[in-house]
């Protein structure tokens, strides 16, 4: 399935992938849970091996709702649960919190949610609404996450792209006193307004770094690098996504009077990264461009890095 989504809503915007509910309005926690697909619990079962002799030391965590085992774990792994990680959610925002999008990522291995911050930010002249991220996995491969980001996350690959670049996160594995790892995250994280302080003195920074039109040629070229020898597909592919990714740096709508700064390439990379098609490619190449930029090496960071180094 496109983008590992099992199940997911989003509000107002379709992803790219086409896949998931899209509702017009975003929705309660109560409501989100089931739109997302989430409604359902993990439960811990004991492992038999062929002799009806108990696994010591290991459970399975089994989905309620088909009986999907979702992955073995140790005794020591505390469940959190997917209504866990709303109500987190809920507390921590507070009253009226609405959610933008969640979902089911890789068959239910993986969960995530995203909420609007209550308050917008005004940085560089720019209305900035961040988002908080809340991911979770239920098959003892990864620990919790939570972070701010500026990233919508409706896929994997826009999840570890939010999560790779979020300048405040928090993650807590599963075992020793959830809830007491649960409550420090919440003290951590809503230093909030000396994070956006901080980041809006960045923004200032690259709102003031000029670029010329030479300049955002190379950086896209350099973003979306062609193959030493690339078939003609393969070359006709990246000149489309060259063309896109400049085509949202000069003529989208919300950018017209930023100037040609720094700033403006920025939300150009991140609008090219949220949004932007996959490309399918051969068996000798990853699954499509995402995962070749984003997983562990996210376009926005890198183009981050370039501009600091100009």
């Amino acid at each position: 399935m496109a983008a590992n989504v099992e199940t997911m809503f989003s509000v107002r915007e379709k992803p790219w992938h086409g896949l998931g509910i899209i509702v017009k309005e975003a929705p309660t926690s109560a409501d989100a849970i089931r739109l997302a697909g989430l409604d359902w619990a993990v439960v811990q079962e004991p492992i038999y091996t062929n002799f009806n002799r108990i696994v010591e030391g290991y459970r399975a965590n089994v989905r309620s709702s088909d009986r999907k085992v979702l992955g073995v774990v140790s005794d020591r792994y505390k469940v959190v649960q997917n209504v866990d990680a709303f109500s987190f959610t809920d507390e921590l925002l507070g009253r009226g919190v609405r959610y933008e999008t969640a979902g089911s990522l890789q068959e239910g291995r993986k969960v995530w949610l995203l909420a609007r911050l209550p308050r917008e930010y005004i940085i560089a002249g720019e209305r900035i609404s961040p988002y908080l991220v809340f991911s979770n996995t239920h098959d003892g491969s990864g620990s919790v996450k939570v972070a701010i980001t500026p990233v919508r996350v409706v896929c994997n690959n826009t999840l570890n792209l939010a999560l790779g670049t979020a300048k405040r996160s928090f993650s807590m594995i599963h075992t020793g006193n959830i809830q007491d790892k649960i409550q420090e995250a919440k003290d951590t994280l809503f230093m909030a307004e000396e994070y956006m302080d901080c980041l809006g003195v960045e923004f200032e920074q690259l709102r003031r770094q000029k670029i010329t039109d030479a300049q955002v040629k190379e950086y896209i070229e350099l973003l979306l690098p062609m193959e030493k020898e690339p078939t003609p597909i393969q070359s006709k592919n990246i000149i489309r996504l060259r063309e896109d990714m400049m085509k949202r740096y000069y003529d989208a709508p919300d950018l017209q009077k930023v100037g040609n700064n720094a700033y403006r390439f920025i939300n150009a990379v991140s609008d090219f990264a949220t949004h932007s098609s996959p490309l399918r490619r051969t068996a000798n190449y990853s699954e499509n461009l995402f995962a070749r930029t984003v997983d562990g090496n996210p376009l926005i960071d890198k183009a981050y890095q370039m501009l600091k180094a100009a």
